[in-house]
């Protein structure tokens, strides 16, 4: 039985996301993925061309899934304050995620950011992002600057997700919103 195209990107990208994030993009082959996915090779080389264009892809899911999964967390405060502060509970939450290996775009960038300009342009693009929705939650809150205190907060969140990473602990994120309490009440308005 032949797949529907949506079908077989689909598993192909489940595969792809399961395997790379597990294992990291270097060390899985294409052969992996069909293995995996349950796509045949040459039907995985229809839907993605090249390696790279399935690392492309994978990125571009996982861009969209934390976007959704910050957006989740931080809608549901009202208070502009506490919306930021719901940044760092969304990490805390994500740290505790039994497969947790860390962002897979600092990780892939650490692989491939100095070969590959694509992955190295959508870490930076994934990045800025995040800095951005900061800057637009600062300014909701009333920052008198709202950039330097979106600077602030993703040099925490960063710094805890690396560090959750590395220590196998959500405590990072608990510790960066401590901080972030710390800093909120020195930029805010009383």
């Amino acid at each position: 039985m032949t797949l529907d195209t949506e079908t077989a990107q689909r598993q192909v990208l489940d595969a792809a996301d399961a395997l790379f994030y597990e294992r990291g993009v270097q060390a899985v082959g294409m052969d992996a993925i069909r293995s995996a996915s349950g796509v045949s090779l040459k039907r995985l080389y229809q839907l993605f061309p090249s390696k790279d264009r399935l690392i492309e892809a994978y990125l571009d899911r996982r861009d969209q899934l934390w976007k959704s999964m910050l957006a989740e967390h931080v809608d549901a405060a009202t208070d502009p304050r506490e919306r930021i502060l719901a940044v760092f509970e969304f990490l805390h939450t994500w740290f505790l995620q039994r497969d947790y290996r860390g962002c897979a775009f600092i990780n892939s960038f650490g692989e491939l950011g100095t070969v590959s300009p694509r992955v190295a342009e959508l870490a930076m693009q994934h990045k800025e992002g995040f800095r951005q929705a900061l800057g637009e939650l600062a300014a909701a809150a009333g920052a008198p600057d709202p950039d330097r205190l979106a600077d602030h907060l993703i040099l925490l969140s960063e710094g805890a997700i690396t560090r959750s990473a590395i220590s196998g602990t959500a405590d990072p994120a608990t510790r960066a919103r401590e901080a972030a309490v710390l800093l909120l009440d020195a930029s805010l308005p009383a």
